[in-house]
């Protein structure tokens, strides 16, 4: 594919990333911005202190040396390089696999995207509302990227998009902060191609390259934006060149989709957030499961089967291989198996993430678990890229219960309320932070483009010692 056969969505994406500012950006996207910076800040900070990954990520970073910069990691209370605090920032908010998603796109759009622009924004020194509009540019390439490619065809390779795509997204979030001109941007996406990276075989073993690859894509935005604002000379069409972006990492990729809309179809407004700690494609079985339980008066002793359908990049994910989802061990395995979240959702008629260490070590459950089927579901499939859909199926000695939810809670066309936003971010920095400083770190967030700097309110993160022996430092 010739950069001259087809659109400029390389320098399209950079020139838009470069303009955007806060008074281009309707309320509306501003306002689900400011939330989504709430839901990844509560999530990374938790993370922090109960990732199983977190320790090794930090003595990594310790012996890499990273530590002893100016920089803030969420939830620590050292100084870090940079790239060091994007890196684990990103890492941290993609670890309890609690953070947001888009439906079309099948990517996270936060993970890797916030901390590059927060990193950025601690060399620059720029303001909130230039953070902010920065977040949201790099949302915009991510996610648009996804679509060109086609993310089932990019998942059949192997990929993962969050990372493989994010890396660009936070170069733009990142080239916005450091103020880069249009083509500086396009630069920085050449240097993008060449660290664009991540696999699916994060499946495998319950290893933990999931969010140390999203974080890297943090990192590795961050060093793009800062040598192209150096002005080293990089491939003018990373995104659409002959061996691009688009022409390597997907066989059938459609430039249109990237650009299209672009400044008045906001995908920013179509990314939902995680009600459970679990892959995305669970939520709407979940849901699913524990409406059937509540509506019948569901025992789980009683249950003999339970059939979830699913679409084909959720089997991909989370139902697949079946022998391998009926018997997690790790807490990753648990976030990919859908047959153990429909048996704890069931069990306790919620989940949240304090209910892997009970439901992993508990018997019933995993009895319960090993009574899931997963298959191929049509309606589930054509609800795809709208949705991620599911279908479940309850047979109890009382009959068989079904129900279809192809909208899950936590999508645009079912957005939680500020209140359970809020309550699920306390419930995420509650063991770490006292009230009264939770309740500052939240508010500072949602007034995000009010900021005068971003590391006044990344210090609230910050625990105080006692908060930390508490949280089990």
């Amino acid at each position: 594919m010739a950069a001259s056969d087809t659109l400029d969505v390389t320098r399209t994406l950079a020139d838009f990333a470069a303009t955007l500012s806060a008074g281009d950006i309707p309320d509306a996207v501003r306002a689900r911005a400011r939330t989504l910076v709430l839901d990844t800040v509560g999530i990374a900070l938790r993370a922090r202190h109960e990732a199983d990954s977190t320790p090794s990520l930090l003595a990594t970073a310790r012996a890499l040396g990273y530590a002893n910069g100016s920089a803030r990691v969420v939830g620590d209370g050292d100084g870090w390089t940079p790239p060091g605090a994007a890196w684990l920032n990103g890492a941290f908010a993609h670890s309890l696999d609690f953070d947001d998603t888009h439906a079309g796109g099948s990517i996270h759009p936060s993970a890797p995207i916030v901390p590059a622009a927060l990193a950025a924004a601690e060399i620059s020194g720029c303001d909130g509302a230039t953070v902010l509009a920065a977040i949201i540019a790099g949302y915009e390439v991510q996610i648009r990227l996804s679509l060109a490619l086609n993310p089932t065809e990019h998942y059949n390779r192997g990929y993962h998009p969050t990372a493989t795509c994010g890396v660009f997204g936070a170069a733009a979030a990142a080239g916005r902060c450091l103020g880069l001109t249009g083509e500086r941007i396009a630069a920085s996406f050449g240097v993008a191609l060449s660290q664009s990276a991540g696999s699916l075989e994060f499946l495998a073993e319950g290893s933990w390259t999931k969010p140390f690859q999203v974080g890297w894509a943090a990192q590795s935005g961050l060093v793009a934006a800062r040598l192209a604002a150096e002005g080293f000379k990089a491939p003018a069409h990373g995104i659409d060149g002959r061996r691009g972006f688009l022409a390597a990492y997907a066989p059938n990729a459609d430039p249109a989709r990237a650009v299209g809309g672009l400044n008045t179809d906001w995908e920013t407004m179509k990314i939902a957030v995680k009600p459970y700690p679990s892959c995305r494609y669970s939520h709407a079985p979940m849901d699913a499961v524990m409406a059937l339980a509540a509506a019948n008066d569901i025992d789980p002793d009683e249950v003999a089967a339970i059939r979830v359908g699913l679409p084909v990049n959720g089997m991909t994910i989370i139902g697949e291989p079946l022998a391998t989802k009926h018997n997690p061990v790790s807490i990753v395995d648990g976030q990919f198996s859908m047959p153990f979240l429909a048996a704890a959702a069931l069990r306790r008629g919620r989940f949240g993430w304090d209910d892997y260490k009970t439901h992993l070590a508990d018997p019933k459950t995993l009895e319960l678990t090993r009574k899931v089927t997963c298959h191929l579901d049509g309606e589930a499939e054509a609800a795809f890229p709208a949705n991620m859909a599911g279908k479940v199926a309850i047979e109890t000695p009382r009959g068989t219960f079904e129900t279809f939810v192809e909208v899950p809670k936590g999508e645009p066309d079912n957005w939680p309320t500020d209140a359970e936003h809020r309550a699920k971010f306390d419930a995420l920095v509650g063991p770490c932070l006292a009230p009264d400083r939770a309740a500052a770190l939240a508010e500072a967030l949602l007034s995000l483009d009010d900021q005068p700097a971003i590391g006044p309110v990344l210090d609230l993160a910050r625990p105080v010692p006692q908060a930390i022996r508490a949280a089990g430092e």
